[in-house]
């Protein structure tokens, strides 16, 4: 009797052009995916194609084609130290639900980010300090998850940013209304495969958070939590292993380290299928 249940589930999901893998796929729960930028150097904004104007520090300054290393600056939360020094969030915005080919769609923005300078950059107008968060509400972009094998696979999607870049000078000027000097840019990183795999550990998700996304240092949005999703890490890798993520347009790059991942144990993905 129960060799006769099996064969009829298989004749069923055959004739409705099914798959067992597809039928065992989870729903990608909504959420968010945070990350930290490590101070390596390997994050930085160029701008030797698009220089700061002469004047832009001051009266005498030349215009600025320099490249800026930058590293993360934790985000501020209203529970202090709830992301763990993470200091950039992407949400999903919508459950992904895989369909017979194993394949799954969201929407995803970024939310909140707070990076700084390594080093202050040199002018002739003295040495500033630079940082960057997000210039007001951002824009929302497609995410493709493919499921490749057991509990885990590959994912896709464009990353776009609309920054503000803030020049605070490392001596404090003397003149208490002088103008704030800020930039804006907009950076739109190409899709490129990364690997991901089911949480499954409940103890290293997060709860929803309240976490300054303008760059002010004061917590001002709840966002949610974590789900059962985790990116930059194949199924069947170490929990403490993870890709690093890395992404490049032009003149810009942001690597990052995924919150659910141990810093500093970093693994050479290879090819991601």
């Amino acid at each position: 009797m129960r060799k006769r249940i099996v064969f009829a589930a298989m004749v069923l999901m055959f004739l409705l052009g099914l798959s067992p893998l597809a039928v065992a796929d989870p729903v990608i729960q909504r959420g968010i995916d945070a990350f930290t930028t490590p101070a390596d150097g390997s994050t930085y904004y160029d701008f030797a194609q698009r220089p700061i104007p002469a004047g832009f520090f001051c009266n005498s300054s030349k215009a600025f084609a320099g490249r800026v290393v930058l590293k993360g600056l934790p985000l501020e939360t209203k529970v202090p130290g709830q992301l763990r020094g993470a200091d950039t969030i992407i949400e999903r915005l919508d459950d992904a639900v895989f369909n017979a080919k194993g394949t799954a769609a969201t929407r995803i923005q970024f939310r909140a980010l707070s990076l700084v300078s390594i080093a202050p950059i040199k002018t002739s107008c003295g040495a500033f300090h630079v940082y960057v968060s997000l210039g007001g509400p951002q824009q929302v972009t497609a995410m493709s998850i493919h499921r490749t094998r057991e509990g885990g696979g590959s994912f896709v999607a464009p990353l776009a940013i609309d920054a503000r870049l803030t020049f605070v000078s490392v001596k404090p000027p003397q003149n208490k209304g002088a103008r704030k000097l800020e930039l804006t840019g907009k950076v739109t990183f190409p899709p490129k495969p990364m690997p991901w795999s089911l949480a499954t550990d409940p103890t290293a998700g997060l709860d929803s958070v309240v976490v300054d996304t303008n760059g002010d240092l004061k917590p001002d949005t709840r966002l949610p939590g974590t789900s059962n999703f985790a990116p930059g890490r194949s199924s069947g890798m170490d929990k403490g292993s993870c890709c690093p993520e890395c992404h490049e347009s032009g003149g810009e790059m942001h690597c990052y380290i995924p919150y659910t991942c141990y810093v500093g144990v970093m693994e050479d993905c290879g090819p991601i299928v």
